[in-house]
């Protein structure tokens, strides 16, 4: 329990701390926002920072920060440690300077970000990359809370009608809040989420407690490495996993709990309804400190129940925390608080996806006739996904790793952009850029290192595929770091 307890005071202390420097390296002023200059009914809505920072929540707290915990933790208390780390340092400071650049960009979105500092080039394999995670995100955000509810709150076992009707049915809402202006249905339907989203989790944490689940302790028994091996309990489960190592394996499994590119979609997203820069920590950086936060809570009870001896998977495990922990009603609430966080964020990535291919192709989205035509762009696709991901066996496995891997990969990006506009920016101090550059270069390692060395990529040595991502990493630094100078030799920011 002392290295859960810890793991949360450094998330939550160090997010207060390390929060301030980054604002004040940033520093957001009074000038008027993209959301109160552009208001157009549409995108551009102006909103209390208080429906924003929930909306921001809902829409970047999707399965990642419970189904990837609760696979996470199977490498042991490291993970109470590595999380609110990588949270602080890393997640918060890409949510928080994405979404500000957005305001100081005019309400851009990413790819119109990517293409300003990065170059055209660069953008347009950024843009392959984005479609391609947003596909992915509407696909597996249909069907992981389309399975908790058959599973958990239906009593629905295998693939048949019900199976169908009820993706139907969060396919339905996403076309909806995908089309609709966003206060008419996001804004109004959210706060009801949010409610169950929090009683969920708090219900969770007040159990791990009141349970007296064991949790357990960083061991130095057997030296530094012995800290990164995996849980006992990975091979008593069944799994193949044995011999993982936690570098890169861990920060792609967590993913969304320590650092997502797909956050950085959404936070341009809602920039076009904050109505003051001095809201941006609040909307931003502190919505990723409280997603890290429900990473700790169902980290640790997956933890728990483990140790109590569950052999179950991810899904069956937000089944026996949320019963054994709260009880038949307080399970329900606990179990509709997750898939709620899919479904908030399959929506949004699905409606920003509409406005970035339609800032690509120049429609415009203020026509109803526009929004339908590029919307079903999208929908045939992700529908075309989520039929293989179910009727093939090995469908969804493969659609997570593709998931897990692609969504790091765009945040590489996006923190690319971020070194170079703290590169040019007037009054930033020297090596301000470093905040963005370090976790950057380092995910980019993970990925790279994670497409070499696993069987979705091209199986290499684990050695040999460390020192080639290494090398790579290194180009990765001197290549933003040029890019940088050179923007900054011709252009200020401000």
């Amino acid at each position: 329990m002392t290295t859960f307890i810890s793991g949360l005071v450094i998330l939550l202390i160090g997010g207060f701390i390390y929060g301030k420097f980054i604002e004040h390296i940033f520093r957001p002023d009074d000038r008027q926002t993209p959301a109160v200059r552009k208001q157009d009914g549409v995108d551009f809505v102006p909103m209390n920072k208080y429906k924003n920072a929930l909306i921001n929540l809902l829409n970047i707290a999707g399965t990642g920060p419970i189904f990837g915990p609760i696979q996470g933790i199977l490498f042991g208390p490291i993970a109470f440690i590595t999380i609110p780390i990588g949270c602080v340092i890393s997640g918060a400071v890409h949510d928080y300077l994405s979404g500000m650049m957005s305001l100081r960009q005019d309400g851009a979105q990413m790819p119109g970000i990517v293409k300003k500092f990065l170059g055209n080039k660069t953008y347009q394999v950024y843009n392959i990359f984005l479609c391609i995670l947003m596909l992915l995100v509407g696909a597996v955000f249909t069907y992981t809370p389309g399975d908790l509810f058959a599973v958990q709150i239906a009593g629905i076992q295998g693939v048949n009608i019900w199976t169908w009707i009820i993706y139907a049915v969060i396919l339905a809402y996403y076309l909806i809040a995908t089309l609709f202006p966003i206060d008419k249905i996001i804004g109004r339907i959210y706060p009801i989420f949010g409610a169950i989203l929090l009683l969920s989790a708090i219900g969770v944490f007040g159990g791990i407690f009141l349970k007296g689940y064991e949790l357990n302790n960083l061991d130095f028994t057997h030296g530094f490495k012995g800290l990164f091996q995996l849980y006992p309990m990975w091979d008593a489960a069944g799994n193949t996993g044995a011999g993982t190592a936690f570098i890169p394996v861990f920060f792609v499994t967590v993913a969304c709990g320590i650092t997502s590119g797909f956050h950085s979609t959404q936070c341009t997203l809602i920039g076009r309804s904050v109505t003051s820069e001095r809201e941006g920590k609040f909307t931003f950086y502190w919505t990723m400190i409280l997603e890290g936060l429900i990473a700790m809570i169902w980290a640790a009870a997956a933890m728990g129940i483990y140790n109590a001896g569950s052999l179950s998977g991810a899904t069956g495990v937000v089944g026996e925390v949320a019963l054994n922990m709260l009880g038949p009603v307080g399970g329900i609430i606990a179990i509709l608080g997750v898939i709620i966080l899919p479904i908030t964020s399959g929506d949004t990535a699905l409606r920003s996806c509409r406005l970035m291919i339609a800032d690509y192709l120049h429609i415009s989205q203020k026509e109803k006739r526009n929004r339908i035509a590029v919307t079903l762009g999208i929908f045939l696709p992700v529908i075309a996904i989520l039929v293989f991901a179910k009727l093939n066996t090995q469908g969804f496995n493969i659609l997570w790793r593709y998931f897990a891997w692609a969504n790091q990969t765009i945040a590489v990006f996006a923190f690319a952009a971020i070194s170079v506009y703290l590169i040019a920016k007037k009054g930033a101090p020297k090596f301000a850029f470093l905040v963005s550059l370090v976790p950057g270069t380092f995910y980019f390692f993970i990925i790279a290192s994670f497409l070499l060395n696993q069987s979705i990529g091209f199986g290499l040595p684990l050695h040999l595929s460390y020192g080639i991502a290494g090398v790579l990493a290194a180009l990765y630094i001197v290549g933003v770091v040029h890019t940088g100078r050179k923007y900054a030799s011709h252009t200020t920011e401000e």
